[in-house]
């Protein structure tokens, strides 16, 4: 990891004593980091993929650098270790930049604390590059009923630098129409072979569903893809299979994958993923006691590799085709939710998965969430439907995330 240190110094403060005057946070900092030093007049060479801080240096340069303000890099993180009277300069700056619309930060106090905190900035940092140019297909349209799930594509792509593409549903028809049952028929045994049990789904439902699962794998390779959502429902409706599997196996792969058409979820799945490393699990709130705090997901997909096992069955809606019922390990979730058409707002809590549930009358993958926040939320004040689940407490890395982006919490 490479931290270019953009300094700004006092022209009364002798250049060739800048390292001495500040050994201590220098030799800290690369114990973890390639630190490399960056004039002022200097920083227009460096990329929009290089991590910068700005180095206060000395007292002084207030005025040096808001003549820059134009060329500073966005947000301003600033760094002072109070020698030479720089974090008295930072401060005047970073109210400087806040009162012009410009987030700023001062890393300042105990060593362990900085690196700690360039750390996470990092780790933002990298995730905003990670979406930059990453196209997320929409392939059909958005089910009918998400009425509160729209994206605005301009403003998303000014935001996060994604781009969102319209592709038609017969662009998946053609390629399922020419993948012979012989060439899936390997991978399914594959799946039904790792399966805890097969209820409902047949063998030619299995291969009409890894067939749609290469079909929709096609389409993502020709469009380069690496998200995307799909108008499941109207597929059933057209060659009889759902996507829940093609979708599973699709996760799995690393091509982020939501179902109806939502383009939010998608999104916040590709950002959960960017950010943490973590498959997520796309789900319909189902049932919530705010007696007791506790909220119920389900869906008929979810990753195979977030399961510790899995059965086959079919589509809950419909009965047909194929349909996953994971089994999740039990202990620390954290659901999430970006939205807003211009996925400006978000939902962020933690909780406790206590139980998979087995009700008749819901999707295949159930689970039972003891949540850390009221559950009056999604009684109140929701963020839509669809809400995406990640084993593990990511509040704190998401929490950041999502701020340093100037995404507005909802709770």
């Amino acid at each position: 990891m490479t931290i270019h240190l953009i300094s700004f110094a006092s022209l009364l403060h002798k250049q060739t004593s800048l390292r001495s005057s500040h050994e201590a946070v220098f030799s800290e900092l690369e114990k973890y980091y390639t630190v490399k030093f960056v004039d002022y007049q200097d920083m227009d060479k460096l990329s929009s993929d290089d991590f910068k801080i700005i180095f206060i240096a000395t007292g002084g340069v207030e005025r040096l650098v808001i003549q820059h303000f134009e060329r500073l890099p966005r947000p301003a993180i600033l760094l002072a270790d109070g020698m030479q009277n720089s974090l008295a300069a930072a401060l005047e700056i970073s109210s400087w930049l806040r009162g012009r619309g410009m987030k700023s930060e001062i890393l300042h106090g105990e060593l362990p604390a900085i690196i700690l905190r360039i750390h996470i900035l990092y780790n933002n940092f990298r995730a905003q590059r990670s979406l930059f140019g990453k196209r997320i297909g929409v392939i059909g349209t958005p089910s009918s009923w998400l009425i509160a799930s729209n994206v605005d594509y301009l403003l998303a792509k000014r935001r996060w630098g994604i781009e969102y593409i319209d592709i038609p549903l017969e662009a998946v028809y053609k390629h399922f129409q020419h993948i012979a049952d012989d060439e899936v028929g390997a991978s399914c045994a594959a799946v039904a072979s790792q399966a805890l049990a097969c209820r409902e789904g047949n063998p030619e439902d299995l291969i009409n569903a890894m067939k749609l699962y290469r079909a929709i794998k096609k389409v993502c390779e020709e469009n380069k893809l690496d998200a995307l959502t799909i108008s499941c429902f109207k597929i059933l409706e057209q060659i009889d299979t759902t996507g829940c599997l093609a979708l599973s196996l699709l996760n799995d792969e690393g091509i982020i994958a939501g179902c109806e058409g939502d383009l939010q979820s998608v999104f916040t799945l590709l950002a959960v993923k960017t950010l943490t490393g973590k498959g997520g699990f796309m789900a319909n709130p189902s049932m919530i006691t705010s007696r007791t705090n506790e909220l119920v997901l389900a869906h008929c997909t979810v990753g195979l590799k977030q399961t510790e096992r899995y059965v086959i069955r079919n589509h809950f809606e419909s009965e047909k085709s194929i349909g996953i019922q994971g089994l999740l390990p039990t202990g620390d979730v954290t659901i999430v939710k970006c939205g807003g058409e211009c996925l400006d707002e978000y939902y962020l809590s933690t909780g406790t998965l206590t139980e998979n549930t087995n009700y008749i009358n819901m999707c295949r993958t159930q689970v039972r969430i003891k949540m850390n926040t009221p559950t009056e939320y999604f009684l109140k004040n929701p963020l839509g439907n669809h809400h995406i689940l990640i084993q593990g407490n990511y509040e704190d890395a998401l929490n950041e995330f999502f701020q340093a982006n100037a995404c507005k919490r909802t709770e």
